[in-house]
C-alpha cells in the first residue's frame, strides 16, 4: 500500500457539495481515505480565476500507481463539470497529486511532488494541519518548514 496525498478544490458552483462528491468518487475509485484536512477558503492563485476557492487535503492508501491515480483524478474532474479552457482559470473541481509516498516522479504528464507546493499557502496550510512533519522528498524540508518559508500572501481561512 502506498500513501497518496491529494488536494481537491474549486471556485464554481456549489463548492462544498462538489468537494463532498469528489471525495466520495475518489474513495470509491482509488482506495481508503486515511485522513483529511479541514476545508479552507482561499483566494484565487495564478491570476486568471474569479471567486474564492474551497480546498481540502485528502490522504489515501492505495495499491494503484501514480499514473492511474492521475487518470482517475482527471475523470472525476470531468464528471464534476471541469472544463480545461484557461490555465489557472475558474473550475468546478481541480484534483492534484501533491505527494505519492516519498517518490519523485518526473514524466511529461505527471510531476510529483507537485512543483508548486512550496509556493502556495492554500496547499501548505492544510498540509501542515494533517502532515506537519512529512518531509518533501526533493527539498528535504517538512511541510511545516515549507509553510514558514512560503512568501505567498493569499488568505487561507478554515471554514469547516
Amino acid at each position: 500500500m502506498r500513501q497518496v496525498i491529494l488536494i481537491i478544490g474549486g471556485n464554481v458552483g456549489d463548492r462544498m457539495a462538489l468537494l463532498s462528491e469528489a471525495k466520495s468518487k475518489l474513495m470509491f475509485k482509488i482506495g481508503q481515505l486515511k485522513d483529511k484536512s479541514a476545508v479552507y477558503e482561499t483566494q484565487a492563485w495564478g491570476g486568471k480565476s474569479k471567486g474564492d476557492y474551497l480546498n481540502q487535503i485528502l490522504i489515501f492508501e492505495t495499491d494503484f500507481e501514480a499514473e492511474y491515480i492521475l487518470d482517475i483524478a482527471l475523470k472525476v474532474e470531468k464528471e464534476l463539470g471541469r472544463e480545461r479552457d484557461v490555465k489557472w482559470g475558474n473550475r468546478t473541481m481541480d484534483i492534484d497529486i501533491l505527494y505519492f509516498g516519498e517518490e519523485i516522479i518526473n514524466k511529461p504528464n505527471l510531476i510529483v511532488p507537485h512543483p508548486y507546493i512550496s509556493e502556495r499557502r492554500f496547499v501548505l496550510v492544510p498540509l501542515e494541519e494533517v502532515l506537519p512533519d512529512f518531509v518533501h522528498p526533493k527539498f528535504h524540508l517538512t511541510n511545516k518548514e515549507l509553510l514558514r518559508k512560503c512568501t505567498d500572501s493569499c488568505n487561507v481561512i478554515k471554514v469547516q
